[in-house]
């Protein structure tokens, strides 16, 4: 019991940690994946052709990989790094981004070109229809994707121990070497379930919400 009193301070300060980057994530790269997707819908080809490069880089490499030349790929180029945490920021976006850019192409791609011309007879502006037709069944398509990735999110910023940032695995980590037990690391495993619980029951509320409103 004592063992436990000791190590929840630590962890708990991890756990925040591991909340910072997965809130700070999700801001920067939910707007980013729409620029990202827009670009990859592009038809002029120079605008699409590096942003899908961009993609295959960001989505065919690990992003324990992408950490590591983040962090310390500017001090062979500049002579300098990034902080630690504003590295694991850096990473977790541009990987996320790349993610969320295709979830969110596929479903503005998914609603039939029929919606568009139906709108344009009763007199809807461009924006007036992307806004008001086309972006409420999106979100209603994309949510349970981005439920799938927002999960994985959570347990990711489990990785950002690769650059020595004390997230919540790592703390995790470094007092089970000390204390030679498994319980830290348990203990860890069960506030990453907690967190994912929580977002699986956000997104089936968002859902819920979705089809009352439809």
């Amino acid at each position: 019991m004592d063992f436990l009193q000791k190590i929840m301070k630590p962890m708990l300060e991890g756990t925040a940690v591991s909340l910072e980057i997965f809130f700070l994530t999700l801001l920067f790269a939910i707007p980013l994946g729409m620029v990202v997707a827009f670009g990859r819908m592009s038809k002029n080809r120079f605008v699409s052709k590096p942003v899908r490069a961009y993609q295959l880089i960001m989505r065919g490499t690990p992003l324990l990989l992408q950490l590591m030349i983040v962090f310390y790929a500017p001090y062979y180029i500049v002579g300098r790094t990034f902080d630690r945490f504003a590295s694991a920021i850096i990473a977790f976006v541009i990987n996320y981004a790349a993610y969320f850019a295709e979830i969110f192409r596929a479903g503005i791609e998914s609603i039939p070109q029929g919606q568009y011309e139906a709108a344009k007879v009763l007199g809807y502006s461009k924006s007036k229809t992307f806004f008001r037709i086309i972006v409420p069944q999106v979100v209603k398509r994309i949510l349970p994707p981005m439920g799938n990735e927002t999960m994985t999110l959570v347990k990711d910023t489990a990785l950002a121990q690769t650059i020595a940032v004390m997230e919540l695995f790592r703390v995790a980590t470094n007092a089970s070497s000390r204390a030679f037990s498994t319980i830290p690391l348990l203990v860890a495993g069960l506030i990453y379930f907690i967190l994912n619980y929580l977002v699986e029951k956000c997104y089936i509320k968002a859902e819920k919400k979705l089809d009352y409103y439809k």
